[in-house]
C-alpha cells in the first residue's frame, strides 16, 4: 500500500533540453525566533555552491539531511544526499534515467521521484535510500509535479495540452480531471483538503478542493504568475516572488512579506521548503 506522504514534488517536463536548465544553488538558513515571536534568517550557507543545476530540495523527517537533485559531468540529473552536520553531499542514484523531486517516505525507506524514464515516459517511481534502486512505479504517464493526498490518492499535474490537474485512486484505478492551466504549486491540507493554483495571463488564483465534498471554493489569487508556494502548517499559504516569501493572512485576506533574502545575495526564488520542526529554510537561488 502506498504511503502517505507529505510532500510537494516538481519536475521539469520531458524534451526540456539540458543546455535550457537554468544555474541554481541551494541555500539552508536558520530560524531564529525572538520574544515576540518574530523569526529573522540566520546563518546562511550555500551548501552547492557550483556551477550548474542543484535543486527541488527537501528535507528528511529529522531535518537532519536534505535530498535534492543534481545534474554533473554525465549530463544526468541524479539524487544527493546533503549531510546537514558534515557539510557534506554524496549520491544516492546513478542511473541511466533522469530523477527528479526526491521526497522520503514516512517509513524512511524509500525515495519518491519522478523519473523520465529511457523512452521519455515519466512516471513515479519507488527508490531505496539504502541501495538507489528502483522498487516499484506507478502507471500514469506524463506526470509533471505530484502531491500524495493520502494513502490512497495521488494528485498530479499531467503534462496535456492544455496542462491538466488530476487526481488518481490506487483503490479503484479512477483518474480524474480537477483543472486546466495548474501552477506547480498544489499541496495537501489534510487527508481530504488540497489547495492548488489555476493561472490566466496574469494572475494564479487558489483554490480549495474537499474530496468529501467533491467541491471547490477559491481561497485567493496573487497578480503574477510566479508558480512556487506550499502549505505551512502554523503559516498556512506561502508563495515566493523574486526574493521575497510572502504569506497569505486569512485575517485581513492580505499578502504579507514573511521574508526578503535580497541581503544574503539570493536573486530569484524559484523552490523552498521548511523543515518539519520550522527552525530551517532551504531555498533555491536561480542566478
Amino acid at each position: 500500500m502506498l504511503k502517505t506522504f507529505n510532500l510537494f514534488c516538481l519536475i521539469f517536463m520531458s524534451g526540456l533540453a539540458l543546455a535550457q536548465m537554468p544555474d541554481t544553488d541551494i541555500w539552508l538558513f536558520k530560524l531564529k525566533t525572538d520574544k515576540l515571536k518574530k523569526s529573522t534568517l540566520v546563518e546562511p550557507h550555500n551548501l552547492t555552491n557550483r556551477p550548474g543545476y542543484d535543486n527541488q530540495p527537501c528535507f528528511s523527517a529529522d531535518g537532519k539531511r536534505i535530498f535534492y537533485v543534481s545534474v554533473r559531468e554525465d549530463n544526468q540529473a541524479d539524487i544527493y544526499v546533503y549531510d546537514i552536520s558534515s557539510k557534506k553531499s554524496v549520491a544516492i542514484t546513478k542511473s541511466k534515467v533522469s530523477e527528479y523531486s526526491p521526497v522520503l517516505s514516512s517509513d524512511g525507506k524509500y525515495l519518491n521521484s519522478v523519473v523520465v524514464e529511457e523512452d521519455s515516459a515519466q512516471r513515479i517511481h519507488w527508490i531505496d535510500v539504502k541501495t538507489g534502486f528502483h522498487t516499484k512505479k506507478l502507471e500514469m504517464d506524463s506526470v509533471g509535479y505530484y502531491t500524495f493526498l493520502n494513502s490512497d490518492t495521488v494528485i498530479y499535474y499531467k503534462l496535456t495540452e492544455p496542462h491538466s490537474l488530476r487526481y488518481f485512486s490506487t483503490k479503484t484505478n479512477e483518474d480524474k480531471w480537477l483543472g486546466n492551466s495548474p501552477v506547480r504549486a498544489f499541496k495537501a491540507i489534510n487527508r481530504h483538503t488540497l489547495i492548488y493554483g489555476i493561472k490566466d495571463s496574469s494572475t494564479v488564483t487558489y483554490y480549495k478542493y474537499n474530496f468529501l465534498l467533491h467541491k471547490a471554493e477559491r481561497y485567493c489569487d496573487y497578480a503574477s504568475l510566479s508558480e512556487d508556494a506550499i502549505w505551512h502548517p502554523q503559516m498556512g499559504l506561502i508563495k515566493s516572488e523574486g526574493t521575497r516569501l510572502l504569506r497569505f493572512n486569512e485575517s485581513t485576506n492580505n499578502w504579507e512579506l514573511l521574508y526578503d533574502l535580497t541581503v544574503f545575495g539570493i536573486k530569484k526564488i524559484t523552490r523552498f521548503a521548511f523543515d518539519a520542526a520550522n527552525k530551517q529554510l532551504v531555498v533555491v537561488n536561480n542566478l
